[in-house]
């Protein structure tokens, strides 16, 4: 196990800036997330860290060891890649036995490792395989069983499921869950794909354009979005932002936290007509148009015609300054709110 710990990180590609200025530090031992939308610098921070990439100004260290100038090779981590990387003409065993050989790991330790890390992932009976004849999974499994013989101090995942069908991603998530808690080792995985973040990590390192937008855990960052920006990214369907309600505030709630009916000590109480209704097993999507614009709700109510009054408790209220800030959810705030002109 190992910390990380990102100092003055930047980095340039050409005449372009792509991370001003990152600080961050990555617990030993926790299953750090990095995640944001394309291009946010979340791929470009896996790849410095691993040493495929180097920062234009700041420090990287893996525990108390600068690794700035340090190759690859010898960091101490293993990655996972979205593609696999396996040798096509390589069946699994000498797939996950080749990094090893390279490193004149002897037999008899070279076949206890591979018979431990099979058993792990799963993947004894498929030894004799090649690529070709395996499934997504499968094949996934044998590059986590690759990186696991090199007994790395950190493993390092970039989007490793994002080539897998929906079931077999959850299925998958299940097990790096499972996997992660087995080694106790540092995982820090990359991902765009927030329910992979919200479900797997136990810290999330949410990005927008080089900049940490918020770090925290997955309940934190839900219940606690410091930003307009991590309040729309995390939760599906996004919370739902209201910028005329109040004079230089944004007022925020989230679709699951709203009702389609009048609810006493409301908050907040919106007039609105239904304008579609996406059906998702127990529970309904609805957009709502209001005088104050678009919302979504999310809710198991059937609601029929397309007249309602939506209910969103004070609890449930999220207040943001006019940069998209979290600000205090004030008294001042909910008193304008409650006397909304033909509300309620």
């Amino acid at each position: 196990m190992s910390t990380i710990r990102l100092k003055n990180i930047q980095k340039s590609f050409d005449t372009e800036l792509v991370i001003p200025n990152l600080n961050l530090t990555i617990d030993t031992g926790s299953f750090t997330v990095l995640v944001g939308p394309s291009g946010c610098g979340k791929s470009t921070t896996l790849r410095m860290i691993s040493g495929l990439e180097k920062p234009s100004a700041g420090d990287i260290f893996i525990d108390d060891d600068n690794v700035v100038d340090t190759v690859p090779g010898k960091r101490g981590i293993a990655m996972v890649f979205q593609n696999y990387a396996l040798y096509p003409t390589m069946n699994v065993r000498d797939n996950i036995e080749f990094g090893l050989k390279n490193k004149k790991v002897p037999r008899e330790d070279r076949e206890r490792l591979i018979k431990e890390v099979c058993e792990i992932v799963e993947l004894t009976p498929y030894l004799e395989r090649r690529p070709s004849a395996l499934s997504g999974g499968q094949r996934q499994r044998v590059a986590l069983a690759r990186a696991m013989v090199k007994k790395p101090r950190v493993f390092l995942m970039d989007e490793p499921l994002s080539n897998l069908d929906a079931k077999l991603r959850a299925q998958m998530r299940v097990e790096l869950i499972e996997l992660h808690k087995r080694l106790g080792s540092t995982f820090v995985y990359v991902t765009h794909d927030q329910i992979e973040a919200m479900s797997m990590g136990d810290n999330i390192v949410l990005m927008d354009k080089g900049i940490i937008m918020q770090c925290s855990s997955p309940r934190d960052i839900y219940h606690n979005p410091r930003n307009v920006f991590t309040a729309q990214f995390i939760g599906t369907p996004p919370m739902n932002i209201l910028p005329s309600l109040v004079p230089d505030v944004q007022i925020g709630f989230r679709p699951e936290k709203t009702a389609l009916l009048p609810l006493e000590n409301s908050g907040l109480r919106l007039r609105g007509n239904i304008l579609t209704r996406e059906q998702l097993g127990a529970e309904m999507n609805y957009s709502v148009n209001t005088s104050y614009g678009k919302v979504m709700v999310k809710s198991e109510e059937n609601v029929e015609g397309p007249g309602c009054v939506l209910s969103i408790k004070t609890e449930h209220l999220f207040a943001f300054d006019s940069q998209g800030q979290r600000i205090e959810m004030r008294a001042g705030i909910l008193d304008r709110l409650t006397t909304l002109p033909g509300e309620g």
